[in-house]
């Protein structure tokens, strides 16, 4: 395992060292000490390594993953795993505002809450949240799934497209278009595995699923108040 002590060592110098890691490098597991919420840790990541953050990060960590897995035993600042595009990242702790934006692949474990905005217009992430999360959140979500174990904030879904929702928790309120659906069969599988993948304890038939009603796709005149 190689070692490095933010400490000492500069971010930027961590991340270049991060970022050449070719697929077929021997040196697949690294874990990062003494990060000290420093921001854009680990970001831009494109080889099957094995990354461990032994402490909080700030803001964007292991944004535009690729490849990697990406472990945070702490807290994540803002911006966690936005723009994901495979691989792995899990947050020990809590998760700031708008983790996994815009991701398009791979899976995001929070074992804490996450903010408000969590899962904004994601693009075929999948994102599994172990507690609650905040208001707005899966704005414009387009394709995915968001799992939350916990509660969910006012306004879920705004603007939803085809992404899925699952919430074993209360809701608050759901956005605009964004409506309670039927849990079939193929849901149950397919939460099961998510929630397998991700080592959270619970059962898909304790979750609801919600969904896009698909009435802001196009203009129509009697919608024209919720445009």
């Amino acid at each position: 395992m190689q070692t490095i002590d933010l400490a000492t060592t500069p971010l930027r110098e961590l991340n270049a060292a991060l970022q050449a890691q070719a697929a077929t490098t021997n040196q697949t597991e690294w874990l990062i000490e003494n990060p000290k919420g420093a921001h854009a840790i680990a970001v831009g990541l494109d080889a099957p390594i094995e990354v461990t953050v032994n402490g909080p990060t700030g803001y964007y960590c292991a944004g535009m993953n690729k490849q990697a897995t990406v472990h945070v035993k702490g807290s994540a600042g803002p911006g966690v795993a936005e723009n994901m595009m495979s691989g792995t990242v899990v947050i020990d702790g809590d998760a700031s505002q708008y983790a996994g934006a815009t991701g398009h692949g791979g899976l995001l474990v929070i074992k804490g809450n996450a903010s408000s905005r969590c899962g904004i217009s994601m693009k075929g992430i999948d994102i599994v949240v172990y507690g609650n999360i905040g208001h707005m959140s899966a704005f414009m979500a387009q394709t995915g799934n968001l799992v939350v174990l916990g509660d969910a904030g006012a306004n879920l879904g705004d603007s939803l497209y085809e992404a899925r929702l699952f919430v074993r928790g209360s809701v608050k309120s759901l956005g605009s278009d964004c409506v309670e659906k039927e849990m079939r069969p193929e849901h149950i599988v397919l939460l099961k595995d998510l929630l397998e993948r991700s080592g959270a304890d619970a059962k898909p038939e304790d979750f609801k699923r919600y969904g896009s009603a698909r009435t802001l796709y196009n203009f129509h005149v009697d919608h024209a108040g919720e445009y």
